[in-house]
């Protein structure tokens, strides 16, 4: 009888780990079909909002072929696919001889294998279960596996090829036969773990994928482990303590490598759901905080900022971009219970009541990542600038061709969002919103890997929520200015100072570049007249409305204003687009001239957003007194609201109003709101170097310790009763 019942337990002691390691593989494998087939309701309802806008036939953004992919299925595509496959298993209108190293022709035939393995796998695609479905599957993966093309590019080889391939083998797996399963895994073991930030995700997921296709639980947990290690905040790249997203050194990614973090990471912890290897509520709190508290305030009404798109200027980008952080807060709402809501609130703002005033309002600098956002109920303002700390832009495998000037404090304006929506074929990238730069006709430089640096780490803002002062000493090809932007409820106040250069060019600051959304109106003896060009010289307050925007040059100066018809081709923006696809737009411009060589140029002008043309003529500028705009001090007194700004680019010595005087032992940006006799001064550091500061506020004097390690750069504040 002992020997009897040792023996079933010496038998359960074996079995039971072995039925609980299947089943729990089984788990992972149906929760990924399931994610791979779109069943989920809640995602279904974004759907139905992204298939309102055309499928893009030229993908590479891997982000965005996923979004194509969850595109209903149309029998007739699958009809086509079947139709033009070839005896060997190759399309004949593939490329697989193509070298491009972004979008590389030969992927496609992987992605259709997906749309194959799908169109098999569901009941409503009209193929399902199909025999000749079945037999087109065998026959272009043998294809693949004995061809195994080799991009130029190693993410393709190494990440894009097994994502894609991977899900494919999982929906087809019960068909496959040994040896197939065998010559796939080869193609999928050219993913290992390796890399940091998002590139380490993509290739551990593919090592997870490969687990399940060997049913090897504790290979799945080892890239699960690794998967979640980058859930984490504080390394040079990835989860910054901003919410800002790091990749390829201290440059922000939001739009290109961080939207693809959040898009693996959500559907990683979509499927993992209800297994033993769910990520931790920690690990979830961090996610919330990078989506809702980082990406959240980059989305205006369903449009990713442009500032925030970093290489990737594709056709739709803003659109796209949006809706993959939109997909990813849905997954992440089904397994964070505890902050399902707040991804609740971004849904409802950016899909469902876009006619509506946003619910999330307030002024936001990301000071990892040199970028500073304002978002008030019916406008949005961003800019982007780079540091000695920071990296403005890079380009690569034939993307961001023209970006040059990407964070040379470019300030974009956003009332509907769709303001410079696919504007980029047709741009004067000389001419960005918001930057100075040469105006010349020769060839932009073309950007690299390494990216590039403003020469200076006097980069930085203040502000307490509300209102904000944003600031940065600009030096970069030669030319010097002192760049400033103040944010208010009603509009952003722009100045320049100190605007020097010696190439025997002109220089211009550019005011707006956008898609044209209502006449070019200027203002004419108090009337408003239609223009399509005009040039302005040197007048006080020069106005000028568009597309529920005003715009009025306080400053004397000469500058021009135009609306033009302007094509382009987007080959010459993102090098994987066909040489024949153009882009033709009406172009709404308005720039300031400094001239040749100017030796201390400057400009002041407002962007006054979601404004009537009456609410512009009627705009009260006295209100808003601007003190010194000089290459030492920029300071600004509102006198409605009672709040002074400085941006002190030596120590502080300046009488901000009546009643205050401010001086600094250190270089620094300053806010002061005056309640009755009261002060509260915010106070950053835009060097992010100091430790205190001293300060003397009408002759009586103070120490301020500033925030340290991983909040350098934050504002802090002083209350003087």
């Amino acid at each position: 009888m002992k020997k009897t019942l040792s023996g079933v337990l010496l038998f359960l002691l074996i079995v039971i780990p072995v039925y609980s390691q299947t089943n729990e593989i089984e788990t992972i494998k149906q929760n990924y079909i399931g994610l791979l087939l779109s069943e989920n309701e809640r995602e279904q309802q974004l759907v139905n909002r992204l298939i309102a806008f055309p499928k893009e036939s030229a993908v590479s953004d891997q982000m965005v072929v996923e979004l194509m992919d969850r595109y209903r299925i149309a029998p007739d595509d699958i009809s086509r696919l079947l139709s033009n496959l070839q005896s060997d298993g190759s399309w004949k209108d593939v490329d697989y001889e193509s070298q491009n190293r972004s979008g590389w022709a030969p992927k496609t035939h992987v992605e259709r294998i997906l749309i194959l393995a799908k169109a098999y796998r569901l009941p409503s695609s009209g193929y399902f279960e199909s025999k000749e479905v079945e037999e087109a599957i065998h026959k272009s993966l043998k294809y693949w596996t004995d061809k195994k093309p080799v991009s130029p590019n190693w993410w393709h080889n190494q990440i894009g090829v097994p994502k894609t391939l991977g899900g494919a083998l999982i929906l087809f797996e019960a068909k496959l036969t040994p040896q197939e399963k065998q010559d796939a895994l080869v193609v999928m073991s050219e993913a290992k773990f390796r890399m940091t930030g998002q590139n380490k995700v993509w290739l551990a997921g593919n090592v997870l994928v490969r687990g399940l296709l060997e049913n090897d639980l504790s290979l799945v947990k080892s890239a699960r482990d690794t998967i979640a290690s980058e859930i984490k905040i504080g390394d040079n790249e990835g989860i910054k303590s901003d919410n800002s997203f790091h990749q390829h050194g201290a440059q922000q990614q939001f739009g290109n490598y961080g939207a693809a973090y959040i898009s693996s990471i959500s559907f990683w912890a979509q499927m993992f759901g209800g297994t033993s290897i769910a990520f931790d509520q920690s690990q979830l709190n961090i996610l919330s905080y990078l989506i809702n508290d980082g990406y959240r305030r980059i989305l205006w009404k369903g449009y990713m900022d442009v500032n925030a798109l970093g290489r990737q200027f594709f056709r739709k980008s803003q659109i796209h971009k949006a809706f993959s952080v939109g997909f990813s807060s849905v997954m992440l709402s089904e397994v964070d219970k505890v902050n399902e809501n707040r991804y609740k609130e971004l849904i409802i703002d950016n899909f469902e009541t876009r006619d509506q005033p946003t619910s999330l309002t307030g002024l936001y600098h990301f000071w990892m990542s040199d970028m500073t956002v304002q978002r008030r109920p019916l406008w949005m303002a961003s800019v982007k600038m780079s540091s000695d700390r920071v990296i403005g832009a890079e380009a690569g495998n034939g993307d961001n061709l023209k970006g040059y000037y990407l964070a040379d404090g470019a300030t974009y304006t956003y009332v509907d969002g769709d303001e410079y929506l696919d504007i980029y074929p047709c741009w004067d990238w000389r001419k960005l919103p918001g930057i100075t730069s040469y105006d010349t006709n020769t060839p932009l430089k073309e950007l690299s890997w390494a990216g590039y640096h403003n020469s200076s780490n006097f980069v930085g803002n203040v502000n307490d929520g509300q209102f904000g002062l944003t600031a940065m000493d600009f030096y970069r090809d030669g030319i010097t200015a002192r760049k400033a932007w103040i944010f208010t409820d009603d509009y952003v106040l722009c100045l320049g100072a100190g605007i020097s250069a010696d190439s025997g060019c002109v220089v211009t600051t550019s005011i707006e570049q956008q898609v044209k959304k209502g006449d070019l109106l200027q203002l004419q003896n108090n009337a408003w007249e239609k223009i399509n060009s005009a040039e302005f010289f040197p007048q006080n307050d020069t106005r000028f409305f568009s597309g529920k925007k005003g715009y009025i040059i306080l400053e004397p100066s000469k500058g021009k204003a135009q609306v033009e018809s302007r094509s382009g081709k987007w080959n010459d923006i993102m090098n994987m687009y066909p040489k024949d696809m153009v882009e033709t737009k009406e172009v709404v411009s308005l720039w300031i001239d400094h001239g040749i060589d100017p030796k201390s140029g400057s400009y002041q002008y407002l962007i006054l957003p979601a404004k009537s043309e009456e609410e512009v003529k009627q705009f009260n500028v006295e209100d808003i007194r601007i003190i010194r705009n000089t290459k030492e001090v920029q300071a600004v007194w509102l006198v409605k609201e009672s709040i002074g700004f400085v941006a002190s680019y030596i120590p502080a010595d300046v009488k901000i109003s009546k009643d205050i005087h401010l001086k600094s032992s250190d270089t620094g940006l300053f806010l002061i709101k005056q309640t009755g006799k009261k002060l509260k001064i915010m106070i950053s550091d835009p060097t992010q170097q100091l430790e205190s500061m001293k300060i003397e506020i009408n002759k009586k004097k103070y120490i301020v310790n500033l925030p340290q390690g991983d909040k350098r750069g934050t504002s802090v504040d002083l209350e003087i009763p």
